[in-house]
């Protein structure tokens, strides 16, 4: 008698296994690659390896793991945008996907609070507040920006964990006091206080972008007045701050001015801002931004006593005569690339113009004393071997005479 197990049927040996999905491999090498890219780029890619028919499924069995998973907080943040980006054009609340994202941003909401209550900062602050933003229908405003600008960007406080609520968690969890004669302080979120995040937060999306692209005058109101909370804990880095300057030089001098004086307030080492400013391009944003902040009259923290200064003194002495320096430099390696014939363009012969038409502002307005040979001797070098430009020649004869 042959017993149940003999009649279980296996397949034979030699039978191949069903080939694995090509489109679901794509989006697992897209995933590894696509932390630098915007993340609007990174949705175009996935819409593109992955049929249509096949996209809900694939974001179910590949991307949705991910966001579960104690990933890299960029990974989480590119598939948070993903799921939500498949389905953008409708409002967020038919998104199949929204019970997810918003199970994770209370889930990691509440993570990040406790860890701040030990004192510390939890690695996915910043994924909470991108699920803030995408759960609140604000989603598109993160598509310009790459996962790993997100992940490192730090938030102000107003916008740390803590602060961030969702009408729907908020109600959830004054339905779970059950009725309790206590009051939940996160749950009890003012419109006032949700107006001023949802400012702070618009204004910190227009800060990123400032990077890459001009910001429009309506833009740049709504920036402007949240900058002193958005350089209390500095939202983007030194590195950013060349591209800024030449997309912005509007907001350059508020932003400097800012971030100086957060130094000052919190005793940090205003250094590598400092730096930056010391290897700007001879070009007319950053002549622009330079003149104003060597008139500056706000107090800020003197990097070589400890004391207090001005911004427009702490500029002179530790940047100016670096910057002219490096700009005489600049100009001296275009000139050499226009005689190769490496460049066609006029970028030599305007920045010598601009230079000297800057130089020649400092002395107007005694910044600089142009009988001083320690500030003024490689100027007078500089405009003689160029004075076959107007601009050069009249900085030369002031600089000889003294005289305007």
């Amino acid at each position: 008698m042959q017993t149940a197990t003999s009649t279980i049927y296996a397949p034979p040996l030699g039978m191949k296994q069903a080939p694995p999905d090509p489109a679901r491999a794509s989006v697992g090498h897209l995933l590894s690659k696509a932390y630098s890219l915007p993340c609007s780029t990174a949705t175009q890619g996935f819409t593109q390896l992955v049929p249509p028919m096949k996209r809900f499924q694939v974001a179910l069995d590949v991307l949705l793991p991910l966001l579960y998973a104690p990933a890299e907080p960029a990974q989480r943040i590119l598939v948070s945008y993903i799921l939500y980006s498949l389905y953008a054009p409708h409002p967020i609340a038919i998104n199949p996907f929204q019970s997810a994202l918003l199970a994770t941003f209370v889930k990691e909401r509440e993570a990040a609070i406790r860890v701040a209550v030990d004192g510390g900062v939890s690695e996915n602050e910043q994924l909470v507040w991108v699920l803030w933003k995408i759960l609140r229908g604000d989603g598109s405003d993160i598509g310009p920006f790459s996962p790993s600008t997100l992940a490192r960007s730090p938030l102000p406080p107003k916008l740390r964990a803590a602060n961030l609520t969702l009408e729907d968690e908020a109600e959830r969890t004054r339905s779970d006091l059950n009725g309790a004669t206590g009051t939940d302080a996160e749950a009890q979120v003012t419109p006032e206080q949700d107006e001023e995040r949802q400012r702070l937060s618009d204004a910190m999306t227009l800060l990123l972008a400032a990077r890459d692209r001009v910001l429009t005058l309506s833009e740049q109101r709504i920036l402007l007045p949240a900058l002193p909370q958005l350089t209390s804990r500095p939202v983007i880095t030194p590195m950013d701050l060349p591209s800024l300057i030449s997309y912005n030089p509007s907001i350059a001098h508020p932003l400097f001015a800012a971030l100086l004086s957060s130094c000052a307030a919190s005793n940090r080492d205003p250094t590598l801002y400092l730096e930056v400013l010391r290897y700007l391009p001879p070009i007319l944003p950053s002549f622009d931004i330079m003149g104003r902040l060597l008139r500056d009259p706000t107090t800020v923290l003197d990097i070589a006593t400890g004391g207090k200064t001005t911004i427009a003194d702490l500029v002179r002495t530790e940047v100016l005569g670096w910057f002219l320096h490096e700009c005489i430099n600049w100009l001296d390696r275009a000139e050499e690339d226009e005689r190769a014939g490496e460049v066609s363009d006029d970028r030599f012969a305007k920045g010598v113009q601009n230079l000297c038409r800057f130089f020649t502002s400092l002395i107007k307005f005694s910044i600089i004393d142009p009988a001083s040979d320690a500030d003024s001797a490689e100027m007078a070098h500089f405009t003689l071997r160029n004075a076959r430009f107007e601009e050069a020649q009249l900085l030369y004869r002031i600089l000889v005479t003294g005289q305007f």
